[in-house]
């Protein structure tokens, strides 16, 4: 920066407003607590997870095989897939490090590909994963994976489908994920342990205007993506 000497009869120009509290005008973005939502009508409770409905959405909720626990809400609009995972965690220590570095090990250990970006919430990976086409031939799913702390609680994403290469996608999954509320509740519980779901009572049925909300199924079993990380 070149500094100049002011005039004497030169007044002193009016200091720019920090950017702490320039940024304290703009609207938050979550993931949100639970506590900081004043409404939850309009969202669809699952538990610890909570969505804001999207026109087009379909809505499972993923299955554990060996225990039949209910571990993860999938998401899907148009050609993208999110699937979400709440955990608890410590106000001092972020679980992402220690559950990115497990996602790298099975990830190279499946002969697969995976870097590091810098994303919205830190550093994000991702990655190509080598699978079975349906015509049995070799390919590969190409996965986003994103990690966020909250207040006590984390979050994990699990990105896939057109979001991964199309803009317009990515931004379209990138606004759900800021909408969604975690509730991590007041029993006290060790860090990584998995928040628990729950199927909203409204599951079981299609909404009148079907083409204007979310399609909801009950619990089956998830992708493999839940066998990550």
């Amino acid at each position: 920066m070149i500094f100049k000497r002011k005039k004497a009869n030169e007044q002193p120009e009016a200091a720019p407003a920090p950017e702490a509290a320039q940024g304290e005008t703009e609207p938050k973005t979550g993931p949100f607590d639970y506590g900081d939502i004043e409404d939850t009508q309009e969202y669809l409770d699952f538990g610890s997870i909570l969505i804001k409905p999207v026109t087009g959405m379909k809505v499972r909720m993923d299955v554990e095989e060996s225990n039949k626990r209910v571990i993860a809400v999938s998401l899907e609009i148009a050609e993208s897939r999110i699937q979400l995972m709440a955990f608890s965690s410590s106000k001092s220590e972020s679980l992402w490090p220690g559950i990115s570095d497990k996602i790298k090990n099975d990830i190279n250990a499946q002969q697969g590909e995976i870097f590091t970006r810098d994303g919205e919430y830190g550093p994000e990976l991702l990655a190509k994963v080598p699978q079975q086409l349906p015509d049995g031939r070799a390919g590969h799913v190409a996965l986003r994976f994103v990690g966020i702390d909250g207040r006590r609680w984390f979050l994990r994403a699990v990105i896939g489908g057109a979001a991964i290469s199309n803009e317009e996608a990515a931004g379209v999954v990138d606004e759900i994920l800021r909408n969604v509320v975690v509730n991590r509740g007041d029993k006290p519980l060790p860090p990584a342990e998995l928040l628990p779901l729950s199927v909203p009572s409204n599951a079981q049925t299609r909404p009148a205007n079907a083409e204007q909300a979310p399609d909801l199924k009950r619990p089956e079993r998830g992708p493999e993506i839940t066998q990550i990380g």
